[in-house]
């Protein structure tokens, strides 16, 4: 009975999803989110193939490594999905990296590595599914953008750009897309349990716990299950949206 009931609302059976940057927290969270609900799920990487292949394994699905921020790489992986899994129905823009520091002493690099992989690369991704989407009439594109992107952080200056970016480029998008039927959301996530944020301090924590009404931190699953039913036909009528995911921190 549990298995019919997962894939009955938010249903993705016979999809065909790319996940980008898709091994690791967040994005491995909607790797296996999307195969729940049924799709066949390509797990993009840059390193750290062993993961990768662990969570493709686990789905059902393909690994695949690339460098979405290269143009050739990123229109290269499409095509590879493509070849092994079929039609892609769904991309998701996960992959990216943070380089922190403050601006007096970011350097060209740590602002170009962050620029090039959290922006260009979904630009990279998006167009290189476009073209398809665009002649089936049909597509979803989900952006992962952060409320630091709609808010700003100091010391953040290059990601904050690049996720504000993110939401431009979705809403571009939209409207370009939407005529052929291919809906482009982004998702905002706030403060999530991962890896980037075991490096907060308590006092840090403490100050966002006190500014998010519902009082804790967000979990890789609840972003998962915003990107699936953004990918899934109840969201049939959305799109351009930035949907935030973070326990009322923005509001």
């Amino acid at each position: 009975m549990r298995g019919a009931l997962e894939t009955e609302f938010a249903s993705l059976e016979g999809k065909v999803a790319l996940v980008t940057g898709g091994s690791r927290g967040i994005g491995a969270a909607i790797s296996r989110e999307l195969a729940r609900g049924g799709a066949r799920v390509a797990v993009n990487y840059r390193s750290g193939n062993e993961a990768a292949e662990a969570i493709a394994a686990g789905i059902g699905g393909v690994a695949l490594g690339a460098n979405v921020g290269d143009p050739g790489e990123a229109q290269g992986l499409v095509e590879r999905v493509e070849a092994e899994l079929g039609d892609l129905d769904i991309l998701v823009n996960n992959a990216g990296v943070t380089r922190d520091t403050l601006i007096a002493r970011m350097s060209d690099e740590d602002w170009t590595e962050v620029i090039d992989t959290n922006l260009r690369g979904a630009f990279n991704t998006c167009r290189a599914v476009s073209r398809k989407m665009l002649r089936r009439r049909s597509g979803a594109i989900v952006n992962l953008s952060s409320v630091v992107g709609v808010h700003g952080n100091p010391g953040q200056a290059n990601y904050a750009a690049s996720k504000a970016g993110i939401i431009g480029l979705t809403k571009a998008l939209a409207r370009e897309l939407g005529v052929r039927g291919v809906r482009v959301n982004a998702i905002a996530p706030g403060y999530i349990t991962t890896e980037l944020t075991d490096v907060l301090t308590e006092d840090q924590t403490g100050l966002i716990l006190a500014n998010t009404p519902l009082g804790r931190l967000g979990s890789p699953e609840d972003v998962a299950a915003s990107v699936r039913f953004l990918c899934s036909d109840e969201a049939a009528f959305i799109t351009g949206d930035v949907l935030l995911v973070d326990g009322g921190l923005g509001i």
